[in-house]
């Protein structure tokens, strides 16, 4: 198990380093990018642009400039914003517990339910029961976050907001939980329901099948030839195997959102995430946040993919690390 961790260790450390090089040399070759005209303003003049430069470190060659914002990055943390001119480490830090909080609550809901909607649907096999709950799932896969994010506001912040089903919605926006965990919990409801509708369709039909498909393994036909009954069959031994595939596509997604995926989501309630903040940065070209926001996206998905691993182990013991 020490070598496993020690093998994932490093190689989530080759895949920050590959992504921030590959992510920094991209930027200095894109042409027309200046990062040091973008700061100057309008109609600067070649001693502003060469002084900026000469601040920045930009003037020097581009081993010397990537080794410069790592070391800024990492050890001094006081790598500057190219657009805000503020420092980037704090700007992460204060957007990471929104995502966190939109994707840790997204994620219960998602899970929950697509268990139990495949669960249902695969027990409730050749009743009209389970078409209808495919049926559910796939309108929930084929609406748009974004389309239903506005939905969800249009008549939550506008056209029924003083319905007293929707009265107590407050305002978009984003309230910390240290501050006000009520608040905090009434913004975040209708986020993490929009965000979850695509996952429970999604994850729901994945889990129906994986649970179909195993019901005939020798495995389950031994169990019941011991007189197991049919409900330890199903939670014990069906459902642990067929958790294997949801596991790992949970493990993939989570990484993604807490990564910045969430982005539509944040953009469409006012919440002012990661996924917001890397794409402010890439419509301004701001290299210093795309590029912190690119480490900070791999350091996740690449643990995420860790701790896949490690539950893999946990459910199907063939798959341990010797």
């Amino acid at each position: 198990m020490l070598t496993f961790v020690i093998r994932r260790l490093i190689g989530l450390i080759a895949v920050m380093f590959v992504l921030s090089v590959l992510v920094f040399l991209i930027f200095f070759e894109t042409p027309g990018v200046d990062p040091a005209r973008l700061m100057a303003g309008r109609n600067p003049n070649p001693e502003t642009i060469a002084n900026i430069k000469h601040e920045f470190g930009l003037d020097r060659p581009l081993p010397v400039r990537y080794a410069l914002m790592m070391k800024r990055m990492f050890i001094t943390r006081d790598l500057i914003s190219y657009g805000s001119h503020t420092k980037v480490i704090p700007e992460i830090i204060n957007a990471t517990p929104v995502t966190f909080s939109l994707v840790f609550g997204a994620a219960i809901i998602w899970v929950v339910f697509s268990i139990l909607f495949g669960l249902a649907a695969a027990v409730l096999r050749g009743t009209i029961w389970d078409p209808l709950l495919m049926i559910l799932a796939l309108i929930g896969i084929s609406m748009p976050v974004f389309w239903l994010g506005e939905i969800v506001n249009l008549f939550t912040q506008s056209r029924w907001h003083n319905f007293f089903l929707f009265s107590w919605v407050p305002p978009l926006g984003y309230t910390p939980l240290t501050q006000d965990p009520l608040k905090w919990f009434e913004g975040l409801v209708f986020p993490w329901l929009t965000l979850s509708v695509l996952y429970v369709g999604f994850y729901a039909r994945v889990l129906r099948a994986n649970l179909i498909e195993t019901e005939n393994e020798d495995y389950i036909r031994t169990a019941r030839s011991k007189g197991i009954s049919e409900r330890r069959v199903l939670i014990k031994h069906n459902l642990r195997t067929s958790m294997i595939a949801f596991v790992s596509l949970f493990g993939l997604d989570f990484g993604i959102l807490v990564a910045g995926g969430a982005l539509l989501t944040e953009v469409v309630f006012g919440l002012p995430g990661v996924g917001l903040l890397t794409y402010n940065s890439l419509t301004s070209l701001d290299l210093p946040v795309i590029m912190t926001t690119v480490i900070y996206g791999a350091f996740f998905i690449t643990l995420a993919s860790a701790l896949v691993d490690l539950l893999y182990a946990w459910l199907d013991p063939r798959v341990r690390p010797t």
